[in-house]
């Protein structure tokens, strides 16, 4: 099936199925003991995404909570340091705790709390997830645990700060590559032992089914308000949509509403250091057919099928698979997914940095360095990029390695 052969007015309604795929993508691939508890989160989510009661309680917490609508805002000295072609960004660094993540961690929360759970479970890289489920958290009066592998928590120390402030508990993962894949397996692992009284909420567009619907859904707010300030700033529609993507709730939260519309779509993976094994984590790029951490998607693996180790300098995009939608999206053409290097997204980094006077997270920083790339290779036109979160939590890590930089 090709982008000409879906009505993409109507893919929501058919996409994904009651048993949770997008074409051949996602499903449930869990133990038997907790196929019960995610169906009751299925029902559970199927029945308050319907209730005008959780959709206004969902629109007030956006509203005065989280200080939504987040701006689309024009950078014009980016934009004319590079030609003609200019580049806009959907401001959710300016999201309360500094990224998207909490459009969806307030969801879930509000879940937990409907299906009375006493505690939330959560995996981190770049700690914003992390954060922002410790601030539903927080704000739900939930206890909170938050397991994140020791090369992130080095990497990530104001996040770690926050996460402990907000009153989560936050243990570290020492096995493996000590990053998110495996941070991952420690939550997922905890969850099955708590799943009477807690809920694992994940922090992507991944897992089990109903999690990639789910998280979706909650970030669509993303996209929904992009593409209404756009039209009101320019009167046009972008042509281009840009939005960086590790597991990719991000991306899909800012391109799933704009799938109807005459706009090229692209994803951006992280390059890393380059091709190798090992180096980048790349997914759709390079990866094949397998299944992990309960659903099947594209994935970097080895010749046994386990996961393949994977790198990159921003926190948050170094898992080696990536949601079942965007596998299926890339399948039919829809979307387009190129990749960014750790050069590129540094260079990017300190570009909108000085131009601007935004500093983004890193992982924001792949989509900026694509759109920048685009830009000169377009001349004219519009591209609308997502600027996921901010860079607040990078600046450590990119001075100590990168520092050389500020004097240039």
């Amino acid at each position: 099936m090709l982008e000409k052969d879906v009505d993409f007015a109507v893919y929501r309604k058919i996409t994904p199925t009651k048993e949770g795929y997008f074409g051949t993508y996602g499903c449930a691939y869990i133990p038997p003991e907790l196929a019960e508890e995610f169906e009751k989160i299925s029902t559970a989510y199927q029945t308050i995404c319907q209730s005008s009661r959780f959709i206004s309680e969902l629109r007030r917490i956006r509203k005065e909570f989280q200080g939504r609508p987040t701006p689309t805002y024009h950078c014009e000295r980016l934009s004319n340091s590079i030609g003609n072609c200019q580049i806009y960004l959907k401001r959710e660094d300016l999201n309360h705790t500094g990224a998207h993540k909490l459009n969806h961690c307030m969801g879930e929360g509000l879940l937990a709390k409907y299906l009375g759970k006493k505690k939330i479970i959560a995996e981190t890289g770049a700690g914003q997830h992390g954060v922002a489920l410790a601030t539903a958290a927080a704000f739900f009066g939930l206890e909170c645990d938050i397991y994140m592998g020791e090369v992130d928590i080095a990497k990530q120390a104001p996040n770690v700060a926050r996460m402990k402030l907000l009153g989560a508990r936050v243990i570290p993962v020492s096995h493996g590559l000590k990053t998110l894949k495996e941070a991952v397996d420690a939550a997922f692992e905890a969850y099955m032992k708590e799943h009477e009284t807690a809920m694992y909420c994940i922090g992507s567009v991944v897992g089990p089914h109903p999690f990639p619907l789910m998280v979706r859904d909650f970030q669509m707010v993303v996209g929904i308000e992009a593409r209404e300030q756009f039209l009101e700033m320019t009167g046009n529609l972008p042509d281009a949509v840009v939005a960086c993507v590790g597991g990719g709730s991000n991306a899909a939260g800012m391109m799933t509403p704009f799938l109807n519309d005459p706009v090229e779509l692209y994803g951006v993976e992280p390059l890393g250091r380059g091709p190798g094994v090992g180096e980048h984590a790349a997914s759709l790029t390079y990866g094949t057919e397998g299944i992990m951490h309960g659903f099947k998607s594209i994935m970097l693996q080895d010749e046994n099928g386990e996961p393949a180790p994977v790198y990159s300098v921003a926190s948050g995009l170094d898992y080696p698979s990536v949601g079942p939608e965007h596998a299926y999206l890339r399948d039919l053409g829809r979307v387009k997914y190129v990749t960014a290097s750790d050069d590129e997204a540094i260079d990017a980094f300190f570009a909108l940095s000085r131009l601007e006077g935004i500093i983004p997270a890193l992982e924001s920083a792949h989509a900026v360095a694509y759109a920048m790339k685009l830009a000169k290779e377009m001349g004219t036109g519009s591209i609308l990029v997502n600027c996921s979160g901010r860079g607040d939590k990078d600046l450590e890590y990119v001075l100590e390695r990168y520092g050389d930089r500020l004097d240039k």
